[in-house]
């Protein structure tokens, strides 16, 4: 006689064991804020045509702005839906049900904050080409504070 594998409900609750679909949706939001960002940096620095204006170094440093046409009416559809995909992406990870798991389980506060964080770093969560880039921690956050 063999003895039955232990249930779900009997093995203690994990909060960093996330499910696979919301590693998914983490994944799918790391690559569209990698697209939007990528596509941003192409784009001249007004939405709209603008003059710009000149360095300002004396008072105070304001950078000066070169004159733009703006953006192309199909660079703006593309930014767009970016950010229409990207911001569905966030409430697909910020709502999903792991985390109410969690404060169910007295995963709450910092504890949560961190199990947040974690999800970003998670095997199959990092878009190709950023696993080698080092995670930021708390020591980097106060340093740029």
């Amino acid at each position: 006689m063999s003895t039955p594998a232990p249930a779900v409900e009997d093995q203690p609750f994990d909060p960093k064991a996330f499910p696979k679909d919301l590693i998914a949706a983490q994944l799918k939001l790391a690559e569209l804020y990698a697209a939007l960002n990528a596509h941003q940096a192409k784009l001249p620095w007004s939405r709209d045509s603008h003059a710009g204006w000149p360095a300002e170094p004396e008072r105070w440093y304001r950078p000066g702005h070169p004159e733009t046409d703006g953006w192309e009416a199909s660079a703006a559809e593309t930014y767009d839906g970016l950010w229409k995909a990207l911001r569905k992406a966030a409430a697909a990870v910020q709502g999903h049900d792991h985390w109410s798991r969690c404060k169910q389980h007295g995963v709450t506060g910092a504890d949560l904050v961190a199990t947040r964080q974690a999800l970003k770093n998670a095997d199959g969560a990092v878009p190709s080409g950023m696993e080698d880039v080092p995670a930021l921690d708390q020591e980097d956050v106060e340093r740029a504070a």
